[in-house]
C-alpha cells in the first residue's frame, strides 16, 4: 500500500515538474532573410541576410527566445550525416532526432526608406585631400510578419521604425579623375537607424510572444503604431 502510494504520488511530483517545464520554455523562432521594398542604395544581394543575422543576435541577446539556425541548415545537416559515417570515432558521433522544430518563423520586409543629406559647410582642402562636413538624417520602417509553422498561419505582423540623425565629417582623397572615399557604417546615421530598427525589433517580439498582446509592455509598442498610422495618413489629404 506504501509502495503504491509512494509511486503515485513521485509520477504526480513528475507530472507537475514537466508540465511547468514545458510552460517555462522558450518559444522557438527561426529568422527568414529579409527582403526589401525600396530604393536604398545601400542594399545589396548579401544585406537581406546580414539583417537576418543581425535579428538574430538581438532576439539571443534578449534571452526571451531559443533562436534556431535556419540560414545555415545544409551545413549542419551535412555535418550530421558525416557523424554518422566510419570516418567519425563512436564517443563524438552526433545524435540523430535531436534537432528542433521552429514554432515561429519572422520575416522583415524593409517597407520605407529616407535619406536626407547636406552640407553643412566649414569643408577644408589641402591639395588633393578634402574634409567637408555634412549632416545626415535617416529613416527606415521593417514590416515585421511572424508565422505558426505548423498552421502556416500568420500570427502576428507589426510595422517598426526608426531613425538616425548626426553630424560627420566625410573625408575623400582625389588623384585627377580617381577618388577614394572613406566610410563606417556602424558610425553613420543610416547604420545607427538600421541597427536601432533591429533591436526594437527584437525587442517587440520579446513583449508579443513571450508576455502576449494583454501585456503591459504592449501599451508602448500600441501607442507607436497609433502614432506611426496618424503620421502617415497625415502625409496625403483626402477630400
Amino acid at each position: 500500500m506504501k509502495k503504491t502510494l509512494l509511486f503515485g504520488l513521485t509520477f504526480v511530483l513528475l507530472a507537475g515538474v514537466c508540465s511547468l517545464a514545458a510552460q517555462d520554455e522558450k518559444p522557438r523562432l527561426g529568422v527568414l532573410r529579409f527582403t526589401n521594398q525600396t530604393s536604398a542604395g545601400w542594399w545589396s544581394a548579401s544585406v537581406g541576410d546580414e539583417l537576418s543575422d543581425m535579428l538574430a543576435s538581438e532576439l539571443f541577446s534578449t534571452k526571451a527566445f531559443q533562436v534556431l539556425e535556419r540560414k545555415e541548415i545544409d551545413s549542419v545537416l551535412y555535418e550530421q550525416d558525416f557523424s554518422q559515417t566510419e570516418r567519425v570515432s563512436q564517443a563524438t558521433k552526433v545524435r540523430m532526432g535531436k534537432m528542433k522544430g521552429a514554432q515561429y518563423l519572422v520575416a522583415g520586409t524593409v517597407s520605407a526608406y529616407e535619406e536626407q543629406t547636406r552640407e553643412t559647410g566649414g569643408g577644408v582642402s589641402l591639395g588633393p585631400i578634402s574634409l567637408g562636413g555634412k549632416k545626415d538624417k535617416t529613416y527606415i520602417a521593417v514590416d515585421l510578419k511572424v508565422i505558426d509553422s505548423e498552421t502556416g498561419e500568420i500570427v502576428d505582423t507589426r510595422t517598426i521604425e526608426a531613425e538616425a540623425g548626426g553630424l560627420g565629417l566625410g573625408g575623400g582623397l582625389s588623384l585627377g579623375s580617381f577618388s577614394i572615399h572613406g566610410s563606417d557604417s556602424q558610425k553613420t546615421p543610416t547604420g545607427k537607424a538600421i541597427r536601432a530598427c533591429v533591436i526594437y525589433c527584437s525587442e517587440y517580439l520579446a513583449c508579443s510572444l513571450v508576455k502576449g498582446q494583454d501585456a503591459p509592455c504592449m501599451k508602448k509598442w500600441d501607442k507607436m503604431e497609433e502614432k506611426r498610422r496618424e503620421r502617415t495618413k497625415g502625409a496625403i489629404d483626402i477630400k
